[in-house]
């Protein structure tokens, strides 16, 4: 059975039964913001939302995440509650609104200062601050608190998402032990050595084996966490199920790479919309027709590899420079997390990085590198996919990466080509890319220079087997088998 939007929702009712399905994230799928005096919304980018959105929809569950847009308290009745989508309305969001300093402590701080850094090997040093921790488990307990008032007497499904939420599982089971939970655990985890640096690391581990499943996205990942129980409690392995007992609870261990809604995408790239949108931006740049246009779209974020890219494609153009003015590269760079100062100083060398490599290579008529930090609707994101020759994803170490994959799924002409660094967790579902080492400059401008020159036969060779693998393991797969390894417990 190939898994889809209707295939999943035939099987929704047979997989939760008479459970209602409650999901709970720190970023909420929809924002709703002042524009012009009006209140409007945006969708914010990010692989959970992202891939997220569209599972609920068939779902028609409840979504408990932080409201954090300007406008979110005007639009919401009285239980903090509003219909989404709001063009079609197909479940419900309930927001919970943190003060500054819990949203300081418990994001930017103790999630972001902390954890995000210890499980990315991107050699930034975690910091963890004794008044973060207590934001952070006061704020998981405001979701515990919200979710146990939803649940009530009904029998629930709690799905729980990533690093902000390791603790909600055992807040919930404490309060509520006929709750079923699970975490999916979005970022990389790293080894048992790194993670050892985490002062709280038992009270993270406890967190997380309260639940009932817990996820990630690759077998590497799952070793790495049961290798780190291992050294750190008193559990019981079970290698041969995937497993781990601690205190007489089992917690089941599983990989589920997440996706994209392929059918969805493709439809977009095909909308006469679309090409219109595609019109506009290379009028908006100056592209012509003949130019190989390669992207790049990405947080402002220092596992993304933003400045590794922006120095292969300088050293690219000095290794070949017959390319200028035929060859142009579009970084969307959305701003994240600007209070960290790691994040304030990586948007200064990428902006510095930018105008020096702009200076170095530009002519009269053309520059290298184009810098879009707007923010980009949905159709714009697809357009920049369907126009780009070349998809340039180069993070140092990323959990999975969607990027890749909406790349994939936009390109229904077969003619493009997908550069992929090997940190990814995509790198291993993903053959027919050109995998880089983001490091390794000098191999990384060899393939961009690869990627240029390929052969219409075999960017097409490649981009088929591609697409064959992403629309088979879409989004929808990855809800459905994870919802069903929670229904045999």
């Amino acid at each position: 059975m190939r898994w889809t939007k209707s295939a999943l929702k035939a099987r929704i009712s047979d997989i939760i039964g008479n459970r209602q399905l409650i999901i709970a994230t720190n970023r909420e799928p929809y924002i709703h913001i002042y524009k012009e005096g009006k209140v409007e919304y945006m969708r914010p980018v990010g692989g959970a939302v992202t891939a997220l959105d569209p599972v609920m929809r068939v779902c028609n569950g409840t979504w408990v995440a932080h409201g954090s847009g300007a406008a979110d308290k005007e639009v919401v009745n009285k239980k903090d509650e509003i219909r989404v989508p709001p063009e079609d309305p197909q479940y419900t969001l309930k927001r919970i609104w943190l003060t500054k300093e819990e949203e300081n402590g418990y994001y930017y701080g103790y999630s972001n200062k902390g954890l995000w850094p210890l499980c990315h090997m991107a050699y930034t040093r975690p910091e963890f601050e004794e008044i973060d921790w207590a934001y952070y488990k006061i704020v998981n307990q405001k979701f515990a608190d919200t979710i146990l008032n939803l649940a009530k007497h009904k029998k629930t499904f709690v799905w729980i998402h990533d690093y902000h939420l390791t603790l909600l599982g055992k807040m919930l089971k404490e309060k509520n032990k006929k709750i079923l939970t699970a975490n999916f655990f979005h970022i990389p985890w790293p080894n048992p050595e790194a993670f050892r640096i985490c002062p709280q690391r038992k009270e993270i581990l406890e967190g997380l084996l309260a639940n009932d499943l817990l996820g990630f996205h690759i077998r590497y990942h799952c070793a790495n966490f049961m290798e780190t129980v291992k050294l750190d409690l008193e559990a019981r392995i079970d290698n041969e199920k995937t497993a781990v007992v601690y205190g007489g609870h089992e917690t089941l261990i599983r990989a589920f790479p997440i996706s994209v809604d392929f059918d969805e995408i493709s439809k977009i790239a095909e909308s006469g919309e679309t090409k219109k949108t595609v019109r506009h931006i290379k009028e908006q740049f100056s592209i012509s027709p003949e130019t190989f246009v390669m992207i790049g779209l990405d947080r402002i974020d220092y596992t993304k590899g933003i400045i590794e890219k922006i120095q292969a494609v300088d050293r690219f153009f000095e290794k070949f420079p017959e390319y200028k003015e035929k060859v142009v590269f579009i970084q969307k760079g959305g701003l994240s997390r600007i209070h960290i100062g790691a994040y304030k100083d990586l948007n200064e060398e990428i902006n510095n990085l930018v105008e020096n490599v702009n200076w170095k290579h530009s002519t009269k008529k053309w520059f290298p590198v184009i810098f879009v930090r707007k923010h980009m609707a949905r159709k714009e994101i697809v357009a920049l996919h369907k126009m780009a020759n070349a998809c340039l994803v180069s993070p140092v170490h990323d959990g999975m990466n969607l990027v890749c994959k909406e790349y994939v799924a936009a390109k229904n002409d077969l003619d493009g080509t997908l550069i992929l660094s090997q940190f990814t967790g995509a790198a291993r579902e993903l053959e027919g890319a050109i995998f880089v080492n983001p490091y390794d400059r000098e191999g990384f401008a060899d393939a961009i220079k690869e990627a240029v020159i390929l052969p219409k036969e075999e960017r097409m060779r490649r981009m088929k087997n591609l697409r064959k693998t992403v629309k088979e393991n879409n989004i929808y797969k990855w809800a459905g088998t994870f919802l069903e390894e929670l229904k045999k417990i």
